[in-house]
């Protein structure tokens, strides 16, 4: 075990919660909780209404793998989040209730709670909001609230954990927040990249890496200017030419707009080795497929973002290139036992 992840054990077994929004958890004898946030990230805001308690990441956490929540009892969030694949999925499309085809590839939730919208369109605003959308889905978990909540109500524990979390009956309130809660606590920042950013004196990355990190910021290929921050992401929502004619509409279904059809928010490529298959439809099923892609500069659909464009990349540049993405794995997220 690493050193920050052996820092990190310690901290839960002092205060008894993996991570807090640094207020005093009445559930948790008045021990002070510590919100861990890695080296170079921002801090995390909280809603009013859902600061971070242990009880709430608690029940989050059992909600989280609770397949109640799906029409037959089938299914949990866990079902296409898994934590190994940094809370995606392995597949193309993950298979809903009676096996129904989903509509989307499965996005990674490792440092959701940064993120200012939600689905890859962007049409749900707060984290709080996002689980009611595979609850209702048909291709999802095929059910309403109502049913979700008679349902849990049948286990006293949950009825107890409600109100100790939020002090009333399980209700909707409880279960998003709860769930949201544990969602953000799914922080990933400890790859050998941030490794070796925040201390190249014992930390390195091989030649290969280094020359795929400045590539990727380099003005031909554009990269960093949309997977940009520490979370490589910028949030916006581009084409970026993978069909002429897309299945799809995107961003058009959130806003009417003729503009912003086929266009989808960026993804982060953070723990980007462990979240194959790639694009909004997973329709490439390696990395390397990803570079040839935009090494080919894509089809020329309409609102296809000016930033991609062929890039003439040599052999040894697509390898380093590569070489610098799997470098963002952080294997100690996709084993921290405290996730599961």
């Amino acid at each position: 075990m690493n050193t920050l992840s052996v820092k990190i054990l310690a901290l839960f077994l002092f205060s008894g919660v993996l991570f807090s929004g640094c207020e005093k958890d009445s559930s948790n004898d008045g021990a002070e909780a510590v919100f861990i946030i890695p080296p170079g990230f921002p801090s995390m805001v909280f809603p009013q209404d859902n600061n971070f308690t242990r009880a709430r990441w608690e029940l989050g956490k059992q909600l989280f793998y609770e397949k109640q929540l799906s029409k037959n009892n089938t299914l949990s969030c866990a079902s296409c989040h898994k934590q190994e694949f940094a809370f995606s999925d392995s597949v193309a499309l993950s298979l809903g209730d009676n096996n129904a085809l989903g509509s989307s590839n499965a996005p990674s939730l490792a440092n959701i709670g940064y993120h200012p919208y939600f689905t890859r369109a962007g049409g749900v605003p707060t984290l709080e909001m996002q689980v009611l959308v595979p609850i209702q889905e048909h291709n999802e978990f095929n059910t309403n609230m109502l049913d979700v909540i008679d349902k849990l109500k049948q286990n006293t524990s949950y009825t107890q954990q409600a109100q100790l979390a939020y002090g009333r009956d399980l209700d909707a309130f409880v279960i998003t927040r709860a769930l949201s809660t544990f969602e953000r606590s799914l922080i990933s920042g400890n790859s050998r990249f941030d490794k070796y950013v925040n201390d190249s004196t014992h930390y390195s990355l091989t030649a290969s890496e280094l020359r795929g990190y400045q590539l990727f910021n380099s003005t031909q290929t554009n990269c960093s200017s949309c997977h940009a921050g520490f979370n490589f992401t910028n949030y916006t929502f581009e084409n970026n030419g993978l069909y002429l004619n897309y299945a799809d509409s995107g961003r058009m279904r959130v806003t009417q707009l003729p503009q912003d059809r086929a266009k989808f928010k960026v993804p982060s490529l953070r723990n980007i080795a462990f979240t194959a298959p790639y694009m909004h439809d997973g329709s490439f099923a390696t990395l390397q497929q990803v570079i040839d892609h935009y090494n080919s500069g894509g089809q020329p659909h309409v609102n296809k973002s000016s930033l991609v464009h062929p890039l003439n990349l040599s052999t040894q540049e697509k390898t380093d290139l590569l070489n610098f993405l799997n470098a963002l794995s952080d294997d100690s997220f996709v084993r921290n036992k405290f996730f599961n």
